[in-house]
């Protein structure tokens, strides 16, 4: 059934892609910014069709290449039929003086856990999903389409966000196969919006949307060397997103520069009545601000997580260099000991799960047949040649024990994981610091892909306090570890995103730390194991 459902996808990818290839040759749109590409437009250069083409050709190339000869980086689950005719739609608006904005004629990549109202399905790269055609927006994406946006595709993914299994493998899906990293094809991709991560990475798109709970915009974002915005809860609206948290679930920006991670979240946040946590969200140009005057006079609180590496270390602080050198005051803070913020947030984590999963498939189309947790828990047994070859579903079976929302034991993990994490946790190390931001290594450099033991975390990681406490986390690239990217995270207290954008633009422009990816079999580590295999 997977390859069936993988061929089908390719199938409309490639009916999408072939016409088209040869067109394409005249714009490049690797490592174009949505301001060039804008330019471009403008200028008549090019049209927004004539960049649909040039994206295609590029994903025909790399992503799944018929005749061989590419990455295979398997960022792409399916590819929008209609793309090319959107892309006509708005190259006539402009020629009749019809400009939406910055987003308008620009091709965006959508992680496959978010509706599009297009001829995809949204799978979260099960095949329990593989019928999930609900013709509808989720409200992200019907604002970046408002906005002008050429909804190009969708990306792949961890499967279910990478909640079904605590041995799971980053980047893996049934639907959608290994995404691979494009600066290490052995490498993680890490997850869960792998997809798109890569995708960005790689040029098949100007930007991306992807999806967070705990890490999974800013874990693949630094570790494909790219810009990642984990919103604040409110912000974004979650409506039509297959769930894990509704306390900690998010869309978020991702893209090659700041700028660009600016200019989507602009054309995203928006009061959304249907869910009610972003009544208070206000519209605005986060890209407007950006100045590279952002860190002068700023105090920033500087935390070195204890499980660093020498050359991470010396990473971070080339990058703490460049921002006392931009005017940052900077001040050493040490992270407080928070015990058991783990085990409540895995609390909470498992009891939404149930009840919002539930939700969701609820008001998925007939044609899905899973309609609860439990079903999908008897899917996978059923085809579990397909859906579990590597790693089993052992969260989903805890999830189906809990209790509900009205259960007190959820309801005190929760309490206490905002308390750990919020006013223990970063609220309290920015009032030690009398700082405005905190800034840390958002994770160690990408670790080799592995069926069999799973995700290798040996590292720092930045997501958790933010992710639960519902604060904004920006990673921005700050340079290369044994030839992987490393990322550093600009986190700031709710709502704090205009800051965490202004800081990381500022440290951006001054470092240049952002390498593009060379699709290598393996990490270039470099003279030191010429010879060993």
């Amino acid at each position: 059934m997977r390859h069936l459902i993988t061929g089908l996808l390719m199938a409309t990818a490639l009916s999408v892609v072939a016409p088209v290839a040869a067109a394409a040759k005249t714009v490049t749109v690797e490592e174009r910014s949505i301001s060039e590409l804008q330019m471009m437009m403008r200028a008549g250069r090019a049209s927004s069709v004539d960049l649909v083409k040039a994206y295609l050709a590029r994903i025909a190339a790399m992503d799944r290449p018929v005749k061989g000869g590419g990455p295979t980086l398997r960022a792409i689950i399916a590819l929008n039929p209609d793309a090319i005719a959107q892309a006509k739609a708005l190259d006539a608006e402009r020629k009749a003086g019809r400009v939406r904005g910055p987003l308008h004629g620009v091709p965006i990549l959508i992680k496959d856990n978010i509706e599009t109202a297009d001829a995809m399905p949204t799978t979260a790269g099960s095949l329990a999903l593989k019928d999930n055609m609900t013709r509808r927006d989720a409200p992200v994406v019907a604002a970046l389409r408002e906005q002008g946006a050429v909804i190009l595709g969708k990306t792949n993914l961890s499967e279910w966000a990478n909640i079904r299994s605590t041995q799971s493998m980053s980047g893996w899906s049934a639907v959608g196969g290994l995404v691979r990293n494009p600066h290490a094809l052995d490498r993680t991709a890490c997850g869960s919006s792998s997809g798109s991560g890569a995708a960005v990475a790689a040029s098949f798109a100007a930007a991306a949307l992807g999806t967070e709970t705990d890490g999974s915009v800013t874990c693949p974002a630094a570790i494909n060397g790219i810009v990642g915005l984990k919103p604040s809860i409110g912000l974004v609206s979650r409506t039509h997103v297959v769930p894990i948290s509704h306390s900690q679930d998010t869309p978020g920006p991702m893209a090659r520069s700041v700028r660009d991670v600016a200019t989507l979240l602009s054309a995203m946040v928006a009061s959304d009545p249907a869910d009610p946590v972003t009544a208070g969200a206000v519209t605005k140009d986060y890209a407007a601000g950006l100045s590279t005057s952002a860190l002068s006079g700023m105090r920033v609180g500087v935390v070195r997580p204890k499980a660093m590496n020498a050359a991470l270390t010396a990473t971070f602080d080339a990058a703490l260099s460049v921002m006392k050198a931009a005017g940052a005051v900077l001040v050493e803070v040490t992270p407080p000991t928070l015990d058991g913020l783990g085990d409540a947030e895995f609390t909470v984590l498992k009891t939404e799960l149930k009840a919002d999963l539930n939700s969701y498939l609820a008001t998925t189309p007939p044609a899905v047949k899973t309609r609860t947790l439990a079903d999908v828990i008897a899917f996978d047994k059923e085809h579990a040649a397909e859906e579990m070859p590597f790693f089993q579903q052992e969260i989903f079976e805890d999830a189906m024990t809990t209790k509900g929302l009205a259960d007190p034991d959820y309801k005190a993990a929760r309490a206490k994981s905002l308390r750990l994490a919020g006013v223990e946790g970063i609220d309290a190390m920015l009032k030690t610091a009398n700082a405005q931001i905190l800034v840390e290594p958002s994770y160690g450099a990408a670790w080799l892909s592995d069926p069999v033991y799973g995700d290798q975390y040996n590292g720092p990681s930045a997501s958790e306090l933010p992710a639960v406490a519902g604060y904004p986390n920006l990673t921005v690239p700050m340079g290369l570890v044994g030839g992987l990217p490393v990322g550093m995270s600009f986190i700031a207290t709710k709502f704090g995103e205009a800051t965490v954008l202004g800081a990381g633009y500022a440290y951006e422009q001054r470092a240049k730390a952002r390498v593009a990816p060379r699709d290598l079999p393996s990490a270039d580590v470099g003279p030191g194991l010429a010879g060993v295999r």
